[in-house]
């Protein structure tokens, strides 16, 4: 290095302080270059569909993550999902990128929040060390490690050698009743099988147990019974044998074969899973062949008797578990034993850290399954508050998601301690208090889809105000509340509701209106709705469970809009319809209308090309010779939900079924999505807004809508909120869950539960008009609606935040 006048010049190692990006094309993005400040906090805002995503994570983060697999050897890479390079020219300046996205945390039925954060894992060795009676090592307070005890010989060598009998034993909590899961399940026989039916005439009813493959040939073979007799003639043991009999080795037709009861393979192959991980139509026979209880043993705690007789201080890891985090964290605060301070301090830096990113109402011992999209993102923060990485990327797909105005300001803390550690931190936004922290913004549009994909301005947060791009013209709107709000037609009575955290709350939820119900997070809004309202008969609930589907299925198809079409195509070319179908007669033989051939390398990655006949359009050639109003099937495909209304709403190819469904995909904010796009590259909002186009097909004089404005850009609020508007004046009810102050100011009545989260809500805390709510500003959600439209000073938290 050289000097110059005493002062050094700058290191070049010390000069790669920005991520280039240059012609990046992934999906809509068109050409797109942009620099982005490393160290720094970048928020990417824009209309939904306006290549925000693409960028960041299929551009970014995908080419981070496939640089850092490729180190791997290519055995390891075999296990690993396979990335392709992403369509861009150039990527420099990369650091590794962690993605904490709104997937939902589902794994096994065993997964919880302790067990998905460590923090589980040191109460287990705490418990081994302090706890009262010592009964074994951590294993021994794990629920999902089961107790084994073995005896065998050994040969010792002394002398001369001579054979021992030893006995292993290994200590685990699992209970032993229900395996660690906490529920045991009863089975409804009747749903196995037709007694009336044989065997071979297909009594057996569940899916995929088919007599004209391998279980016929075992069913046969076996010996146990007769599969030509009747069920309801089987004696007590050929009852038993087909139910419940353990696995045994049996032998057909010369193959070697093992035969096992239904019951305990259904136990192995469907009933031990998460139910949402399931295929649907499994799920559906799961939910009515099985009742799952508390187990009778373990009093659903999953652990064995002796892992619950253990205690510190009066209480086990099962009641540990079983306590909200803000209660738990005091209560190990209060622990002082020299022999484990560094544990206990691990432990209350993780327990605090749920406390501050806003889930200290939680518990160790929730499944994973229940979370929220936004809960599930906020537990994947845990691990990384507390990392030793500095230098890394960090990349979150709007974390505001699930967020009371209230919580927001802690998240923004969070980021900012990322970003402060050292690190990089990219965040897909739309709430503007978020927006307000960013020391760098990059806006994509102008528009959703096709018109969308370009970068119309980067720089900072003032430069976008005055920008006069459609972000920086709304980033500054304010709502107003109505000037009258509507009378209700009745009232939904709700009584002694106590699901969850809710204290036998009593409501009536006027009909006939827009009800807006919020509050904090784990307030017991969901609770109060989903437990209370969502069951009755005439309510349609739109909740924030993701659509399943696989790279085969897209808004057409989960929409049931295929069908119209390919009855209008089969109607007016003389054919049969299935042949519009990329899943059945007219798919392209070659890649079975996948459009693209998966080829499996064994060890190394799988690698996907397009397939060279169809060309990706998923059809066989002599299918895109038939036409409608000018165009083939594959070409409808590639239209948007927008040109599409125009094309079957009139002419020759006017349609009224599709076109219906057509408009409600458009009313619902997702006209830029294009019919055949695999609901695998939708965003999480604009999934669940097409669930909302879905569902307003129904029939039902209630709707309950789930925070409908997850992943809708500033600018689209209106036409939501025309949209319901739309609904309650056709004379529905409409009660919407939801924290954005705007939706808020536009409800005719309010219910705020509250005051906290956990114990500490679960009350109503007010009820009445935005205008009450406002005045009164005796509640959080009263606070920030007030500062919301005006009418008081605003907090001045961002500007605060981005001064640090």
């Amino acid at each position: 290095m050289t000097k110059n006048n005493g002062s050094s010049s700058q290191h070049p190692a010390d000069s790669h302080d920005l991520i280039r990006v240059q012609g990046a094309r992934e999906n809509n993005l068109k050409d797109v270059s942009v620099e982005i400040p490393k160290r720094r906090l970048t928020v990417f805002t824009g209309v939904s569909g306006s290549g925000k995503s693409s960028l960041v994570f299929g551009t970014i983060a995908a080419e981070s993550q496939r640089l850092i697999n490729e180190t791997y050897s290519a055995f390891v890479q075999g296990f690993m999902p396979t990335l392709t390079r992403p369509e861009v020219d150039v990527l420099q300046g990369l650091t590794t990128a962690i993605i904490v996205d709104q997937e939902r945390l589902v794994g096994n039925p065993r997964s919880t929040v302790g067990t998905v954060t460590d923090a589980n894992a040191m109460l287990r060795v705490l418990w081994s060390r302090l706890g009262k009676p010592h009964i074994g090592g951590p294993g021994a307070f794990a629920f999902n490690v089961p107790s084994v005890r073995a005896a065998g010989s050994i040969t010792v060598e002394k002398g001369g050698k001579k054979a021992e009998k030893v006995v292993f034993t290994r200590v685990g909590g699992m209970c032993p009743r229900c395996e660690g899961l906490g529920s045991v399940s009863d089975i409804d026989l009747t749903q196995l099988y037709d007694e009336s039916k044989s065997i071979n005439e297909g009594a057996i009813t569940i899916p995929g147990y088919s007599m004209d493959g391998w279980y016929g040939r075992i069913f046969n073979g076996c010996g146990f019974f007769d599969a030509d007799k009747p069920i309801r003639k089987f004696t007590k043991k050929e009852l038993h044998d087909l139910l419940h009999k353990e696995p045994t080795k049996i032998k057909v037709d010369g193959i070697n074969l093992t035969y096992e009861g239904l019951i305990p393979k259904l136990q192995k192959s469907v009933l031990s899973k998460d139910l949402d991980s399931l295929q649907p139509h499994i799920r559906a026979f799961v939910e009515r062949v099985a009742t799952f209880t508390t187990c009778p043993e373990c009093g659903g705690t999953r652990l064995s008797e002796a892992a619950r007789s253990s205690k510190i201080k009066g209480i086990n890891i099962a009641d540990a578990c079983a306590m909200q985090i803000n209660e738990l964290a005091k209560w190990v605060r209060d622990l002082n034993h020299p022999p484990v301070a560094p544990l206990l301090t691990a432990l209350r830096h993780t327990l605090d850290s749920f406390v501050e990113i806003g889930l200290g109402y939680l518990s160790l011992g929730r499944p994973t399954g229940t979370l929220s999209g936004g809960e599930a993102q906020r537990t994947k923060m845990i691990g990384h508050l507390g990392s030793s990485l500095t230098d890394v990327t960090y990349v979150f797909d709007e974390p505001t998601v699930g967020l009371h105005p209230h919580d927001i300001q802690r998240m923004n803390e969070l980021l900012l301690r990322l970003r402060d550690k050292g690190n990089t931190v990219l965040v897909v936004e739309h709430k503007p208090e978020m927006i307000a922290i960013a020391d760098h913004v990059v806006d994509l549009g102008p528009g959703a889809g096709t018109a969308g994909g370009e970068v119309v301005f980067q720089g900072t947060v003032d430069g976008l105000r005055a920008s006069g791009t459609l972000t920086g013209r709304h980033l500054s709107d304010r709502a107003s509340l109505k000037r009258s709000v509507r009378k209700p037609s009745g009232v939904m009575k709700v009584r002694g509701a106590r699901a969850h955290n809710l204290k036998n709350v009593d409501v009536d939820i006027p009909l006939g209106v827009l009800v807006v119900v919020t509050g904090v997070a784990g307030s017991g809004k969901s609770s109060l709705i989903h437990g209370s309202v969502s069951g009755r008969d005439g309510v349609v609930s739109v909740d924030q469970t993701p659509i399943r589907g696989s790279r085969r299925s897209n808004p057409a198809t989960y929409t049931d809009l295929l069908e119209p079409i390919r009855k209008a195509f089969a109607k007016a070319n003389g054919v049969k319809p299935a042949l519009f179908s990329a899943n059945s007669e007219g798919a392209c033989p070659t890649c079975n209308g996948a459009g693209v051939i998966y080829t499996d390398l064994a060890m190394m990655a799988g690698v996907t090309t397009v397939c060279e006949d169809c060309e990706g359009r998923r059809f066989q050639a002599s299918v895109l010779n038939y036409r409608l109003g000018g165009l083939n099937i594959a070409e409808v495909f590639d239209l948007s939900v927008a040109d599409a209304v125009g094309f079957f709403g009139a002419g020759e190819a006017r349609t009224p079924a599709a076109h219906a469904i057509l408009q409600r995909m458009a009313d619902v904010g997702i006209g830029y999505l294009r019919l055949g796009q695999p609901l695998t590259t939708l965003s999480g909002g604009e999934r669940q807004r097409l669930k909302l186009a879905t569902h307003m097909g129904a029939d039902g004089g209630v709707y309950v809508l789930d925070e409908p404005t997850t992943g809708l850009h500033l600018a689209d609020l209106e036409q939501l909120l025309g949209l319901l508007d739309r609904l309650v004046d056709a004379g529905k009810s409409v009660i919407v869950i939801e924290h954005h102050q705007a939706v808020m100011a536009h409800a005719d009545w309010i219910i705020d539960l509250g005051p906290g989260a956990g114990h500490d809500g679960g009350r109503i805390v007010f009820e009445g008009t935005p205008a009450d709510l406002v005045a009164a500003r005796s509640t959080l959600t009263g606070e920030h609606l007030a500062a919301f439209v005006g009418k008081h000073d605003r907090p001045r938290h961002s500007e605060a935040l981005r001064a640090r």
